[in-house]
Parts: C-alpha cells; structure tokens; sequence
C-alpha cells in the first residue's frame, strides 16, 4: 500500500508539473503574439471610433486569468478614462482623423465626473471643425450625455430616450435580520452617516433622506445644464414634463417623440448610420456596404500612445481606486500596504518631483486609509508637493487621504465629504437559540473573548467601540481643519457624514478648483517649474504575466455579459445592477473591518459592479435568468 500512495504521489506531481508546463506555455504563447502584432495603421481621412462596450473607470481592475474563458463568467469590460480621453485629444490634431463615431449601444455607463471629463474633449474635439456623429437603439443618462456632444444624433427607429436623473431605491435589512434574529450593534459619529440605516432602520431617516435628495438634486442640474450647453435645442425638462403626452401623440412612437422634442436628428437603423459615415469618411477595407474607414479607440490609443522618456524631472501619478481596504490589493482596489509602497518607491525616485493623487474611492478601511496618508506626508517631508484630483467619488476614506494634498481638485458632479465614521457588529445569540444552541465560557478578564458573536458584546465592549468611533471621528475633523485651515467646529458643521456635490464642495471650502486629472498635472508641474504638460510617471501597481494578457484581450473583446438594447431593458438593466450592488456593499460592511470611513450612499448613477463574489455571481445569474 505504501508503494502505491507513493506511485500515485508521483504521478499527481507529473501531472500538476504538466499543467502548469501548458499554462505557461498558453500564456507565453498568447503573450508573444499579442506583442508581436503590428500597430494598427490610422487611415487618412478616416473615423476614430469610440465603442464604448463596458464601463468606464479609472483604474481597470485585475481579472482571474481565466475569467475570459469561463463559461460561466459574467465579466463587464472595463475601460480606462485617460485611454479615452489621450484617444480623443490626439484625435483633435490628428490630420488622419476626419471626424468621430460615439457607439453607444453597449455602454453601461461611467460615473458623472468621468462623463463631465469625456464630454470636455468632445467638446473640443467638435469646437475645431470636426464632426461627431452618435448611435445608440435606445440612450439612458450616461449615453445620452456623451451623445449630447454629436452633431448628429441617430438612433434606431424602435428606440426611446429614456432619460430619468440620478436617484432610486435601496435596500434596508432590518427586517430580515429581525427575521433571522440577527443583532446588528451599531457605533457611528454623524447626523447624516446613513451607511448603517439599512441594518437598524426598515425606511430611510429624514435626516438622510433630505441629504440624498440635495445631492441627487445638484447631480442633476449639473447634468441638465451641461447637456443644454452641448444641445440647446433638446428640450429636456419639456420632454420628461409631458412624456405621456409626447408619447400618445407619437402613437407610442417613442423615437418620434424623441425627434419631436429635438433630443435625436435621424433615426435609422445600424446599417442606415454606418452607409451614411461611409459617405463621409469612405468605405471600410473589406469593402462590405456596412463598413467604413477608420480606427478603433484600443488601436488607436496604441498607435498614439507617446514614447515614454526614460528619464528626467517627471510628475507622478498615484491611483486611490475602488475601495479602500488592508493590505496588498491589485489594480481597481485601493489595497493601503500597496499604495503605501508605491508612493515610497516614488518619493525615492529623483526624477519625480511632485505627486498627483488620483482618488476614486469611497473609502473603506480607516487604517488603511491612514496608511496611504501617512506615506503622503512622508513625501511632503520631502518637499514634495501633492495636488489631488477627484474622480467620480472621493468621499470617507477617500477625502481621508487627500487631507495631505496641497491642492484639490474636482469636478461639479465628483460626489465628495461623507466625513464620518461608523463600526458594525453582528452577534447571534437569538439566531441560535431559536435552532437549539447556546453559548457559555470563562474569562480571565471582563474582555476575555470580546467581542463576543455567539453570546453578545457586553456594554464595556460597546462603550469603549463608540469611544474608538468618536475619537477617530475627532482625528478625521482634525485632519480636515488642518489641511483646509477651517475651525474644528466648521468641519463638524460639514461633516457629519453628509454627502456633497463638487459645487457645494467648492464653496464650503472642502475642494480648491474645478478640474480633471489633466489640470490637476499642470498644477503640480507649475509647483516645481515643470512644463504644463510635463512628464509623466503613473505610479500604480503593474499586472502580473497572466493579468497583462488579460487586460491586452479583454481591451479587444465585446462584454462578456449579453446585454438588451430595447429602451425598457436598459432601465431595468440598471435596477437589477442596483440590486446586485446593494448585496456586494451588504457583503463589505460584514467582511470588512470592524470600523470604516466608508459611503455606500454615494450612489454612482448607471456604473455597474464589475465583479462579483460568487454568492453575487449567482444572484446575477438568477436575475439573468428570470427574464
């Protein structure tokens, strides 16, 4: 018997042997003739071709490298705002470029920041002559916001405009975990810190609920008014006022009424807009009466992308994307040991003389987001100027870390504030006494196995977690008073773990400037006499071999998720993705630490979760599949 378990040692070895022989074997290969492609050519006189399949983030987040070969995979592509951005700019002075092409059939949204940022090269990129010409089956928020940009806008003949402003529903747990006789021991600072209501509350608070609604109000102006800047003859606020109205008129011609109210030029079917940008452009290579001349936004990013000098005084670029959380973490999650480590191998590097701090993040962890803090100030020790730029959301933890920014930036619609705390406990004494279990023991110590789950904390417990809550809540006032030269008592009027909009930001002081990352650059090269647009350094974590593939392939790739193009789907699209987004944040208040700087009511209008656990990956699965 002893031979033969080790006859079958071996032969398990050889095979584990063999199967990562082929995996690195498989990667290596696929590696190899990804980087030995050529470079795409730009046709003269051609089209840049925005297909905006997926999500646009700031940071793509890292993929299990068979994620893209997994049946069962639900991925959502992720695109790079900057890619699209540098695509966009480059495409301006571009001589090759005639005009542009926004597909927006697959886009699934961005958050407003983004939006504001994309629309911004857009309007530069029409403000020179040149022309953008949009197509969607049906456009919600998101799509029709970059839409408003074209100078045409078509969409197909069964198609609405279905645009309804930021807000909806959320999920409260209370009465399941009533239910499930699940006690939820809640310790938080802050009027408006409603990131816990859905555990203690069956209903939003008044409190909360006013926040909400300034928010989503001012979200929404901001959109509106941009949109009316960018189209002036779309009568929105017309349109939604009389929709029924518009629409019985129409005969439930829901595109006519589109037209009608001047929110769409043509309507035509896919290969009606594609024979009418061949006209303009030329037809595609192949030839095909469907296609026409031009490059798609990956090829072209490559083609465009400059050669990176390899030294000299440089501005460097550090990512706070996703949420904030201990530890190592790859790209798209803001692990605070692994920016911590990143801004040291910076401020170790002479060539870089300044730091942008990129903050899309609404925050997580309390000390990791002290932790990245910490290494900021390290580098301000060094006479490093910091200037911060907020993405869509940079609130909690997010604004946390940017206390050590010199300079902030924002956009109008960038979500920010949330300064508050909170801690969350779920014990289960009642949940299994109603199964027949109970729970007892002996301790050396009032605090010997506390907190206890099984038979509840004790009030020492409980007390000495609302002090621990106060006190950070303190050093996070103190942290914002100093950095922002605002009394104590001013921030605590502002904080509270209210929410705003970067126009309210911007007058209590929280945030400096209106500006993207681009302006946010030029600040920090102005601070040490670098050109306005200077080198640049992007201090992130690189993938590993395997990631590297994935994200090359997954650039070129459709969603791997199926998704409807009639008008209704798209919204109920949306509603299911609040769903499912309202179990992941559900997940990362149980798992997550104990105390949090987090805002899970900062609320990212139609910006979907990109991944899932799997316990989420069957929930989508099952919406997926009651359709």
């Amino acid at each position: 018997m002893r031979l033969l378990r080790l006859v079958w040692r071996f032969l398990m070895g050889v095979k584990n042997a063999l199967v990562l022989l082929f995996m690195l074997l498989f990667f290596g290969g696929l590696y190899f003739a990804l980087s030995a492609r050529p470079v795409a050519s730009v046709p003269n006189g051609g089209a840049l071709n925005l297909t905006l399949n997926g999500v646009i983030v700031d940071q793509p987040s890292e993929r299990p490298p068979l994620s893209l070969i997994s049946s069962g995979s639900n991925v959502v592509r992720e695109i790079r705002v900057r890619d699209v951005i540098h695509s966009i700019d480059a495409a301006t002075s571009d001589n090759r470029i005639k005009a542009l092409v926004l597909d927006l059939d697959d886009f699934q949204g961005a958050g407003q920041a983004d939006l504001q940022s994309i629309g911004e090269a857009l309007r530069h990129f029409r403000s020179i002559g040149k022309p953008i010409y949009a197509f969607a089956t049906a456009y919600t928020d998101p799509g029709y916001y970059l839409a408003s940009f074209a100078n045409e806008i078509w969409m197909a003949p069964m198609g609405a405009v279905m645009v309804t402003g930021p807000g909806g529903t959320n999920l409260y747990y209370k009465g399941l975990m009533d239910k499930l006789a699940v006690d939820v021991h809640i310790f938080r600072v802050g009027t408006y810190k409603s990131a816990v209501e859905p555990y203690i509350r069956t209903d939003q608070s008044p409190e909360a609920k006013a926040a909400a609604q300034a928010l989503v109000d001012t979200i929404w102006a901001n959109w509106r008014a941009a949109v009316a800047k960018a189209r002036p003859r779309a009568h929105i606020d017309g349109y939604l006022a009389n929709i029924q109205q518009r629409a019985a008129a129409a005969n439930g011609d829901m595109a006519r009424a589109a037209v009608d109210a001047g929110l769409v030029d043509r309507l035509g079917n896919r290969a009606e807009f594609s024979r009418m940008i061949a006209r303009l452009v030329g037809q595609g290579s192949d030839k095909r009466p469907s296609s026409w001349s031009g490059v798609e936004l990956a090829d072209y990013a490559r083609a465009t992308k400059p050669s990176p000098l390899s030294s000299g005084p440089a501005v460097g670029v550090v990512y706070v994307s996703g949420e904030i959380v201990d530890g190592q973490a790859g790209p798209g999650t803001a692990g605070g040991d692994t920016i911590a480590d990143l801004i040291e191998n910076a401020i170790s590097n002479k060539d870089i003389k300044a730091l942008v701090l990129r903050v899309d993040s609404p925050g997580g962890s309390v000390m990791a987001s002290e932790r990245i803090r910490l290494a900021l100030v390290e580098a301000k020790r060094r006479h490093i100027p910091i200037v911060a730029s907020f993405g869509s959301v940079a609130a909690s933890g997010g604004y946390w870390v940017s206390t050590a920014a010199d300079m902030i930036f924002a956009e109008p619609s960038t979500i920010t504030g949330s300064i508050g705390v909170f801690a969350i406990l779920p014990t289960f004494q009642n949940s299994l006494a109603k199964v027949g279990l109970s729970a007892d023991g002996v301790k050396a110590t009032p605090y010997s196995g506390e907190p206890d789950l099984l038979r509840g904390i004790s009030p020492e417990v409980g007390a000495l977690l609302q002090t621990s809550v106060e006190d950070i809540y303190r050093r996070f006032l103190l942290r914002v008073a100093v950095a922002r030269k605002l009394p104590v008592a001013r921030v605590d009027q502002i904080g509270q773990g209210r929410v705003w909009a970067g126009t309210t930001a911007l007058k209590l002081g929280l945030v400096d400037r209106f500006g993207g990352l681009d302006a946010a650059i030029s600040e920090a090269a102005r601070r040490v006499n670098l050109p306005a647009r200077p080198r640049i350094v992007y201090v992130e974590r690189q993938p590993s071999f395997p990631f590297q593939i994935i994200d090359d392939l997954r650039t070129e790739a459709a969603p791997t998720t199926a998704m409807a193009h009639d008008p209704w789907s798209k919204l109920v699209g949306r509603g299911r993705g609040s769903l499912i987004g309202a179990f992941s944040d559900a997940e990362k208040i149980i798992n997550g630490p104990t105390i949090q700087a987090r805002c899970l009511e900062c609320v990212i209008v139609d910006r979907p979760a990109t991944q899932q656990a799997p316990l989420l990956a069957l929930l989508r699965k099952f919406l997926s599949e009651s359709d």
